[in-house]
């Protein structure tokens, strides 16, 4: 199971993972968006509409089965996990995470240095949340700029174009995280692998890794990428 991901349903292939093993989570499950149209014609809101179709097509805006959550839990050695999430979600994860389980709670922002223009009496696009859990695992920066909560990258179009995911992450964000919240040879899962980001980010920071992912086009590409990062670190 070290350093595997699987090509299937999380919900399942995650009651194969023992108690307690799991020294760090890292997901960005699907978002919860009720109205993906934009309604609007221009130039501008035809783009974000491409971008909408992008998500909804992917089935990257129904969200997904909350049971997971427990498994999480149940799997981790002690609470630590970063989940990113709109903000239509914050207030289900405070629940379940501060009021039902008693964890420690931080709010990091990556502010997308290059996101759309503002629109039709719309703030601009330019940030996603990633909420942080713990309790008694560990946050412990090396440095000032690891320490910070607000990340500030561009929205990985590289990456997107090459990987063909519409949510992909920049590596050296997921790469902090990493560092941030586990030590080397510890284990990341992360049960909504999308591209592979999480995995990958393990290699380059030297830990082990398990994952899921339950559609076979973003499975392939999982492959593909963990193949090339080891052969780039090979070098």
């Amino acid at each position: 199971m070290l350093n595997t991901i699987y090509n299937e349903d999380c919900i399942n292939g995650i009651k194969r993972i023992p108690d307690n093993t799991v020294d760090l989570v890292i997901i960005d499950p699907p978002y919860l968006i009720n109205n993906h149209n934009t309604n609007y014609d221009s130039d501008l809101s035809r783009e974000v509409q491409r971008y909408n179709n992008e998500l909804y097509n992917s089935n990257l805006t129904n969200g997904y089965d909350i049971n997971i959550l427990y498994e999480l839990i149940r799997v981790m050695k002690k609470i630590n996990i970063y989940i990113f999430c709109n903000c239509e979600q914050i207030p289900f994860y405070i629940d379940f995470f501060l009021k039902e389980n008693k964890c420690k709670m931080d709010i990091l922002i990556w502010n997308k240095t290059n996101a759309m223009p503002l629109f039709n009496n719309k703030y601009l696009t330019d940030k996603e949340y990633c909420l942080y859990f713990r309790k008694g695992g560990k946050c412990s920066p090396n440095n000032y700029e690891d320490a910070k909560t607000v990340f500030y990258y561009p929205i990985n179009i590289k990456d997107k174009k090459k990987w063909h995911h519409p949510t992909i992450k920049p590596e050296e964000l997921i790469r902090k995280l990493i560092r941030n919240s586990s030590n080397e040879n510890d284990l990341i899962l992360d049960c909504f692998m999308g591209s592979g980001t999480t995995a990958v980010c393990s290699i380059l920071e030297n830990r082990n890794y398990v994952g899921f992912e339950i559609n076979s086009d973003f499975y392939k590409i999982c492959l593909e990428r963990i193949k090339e990062v080891i052969e780039r670190k090979g070098d």
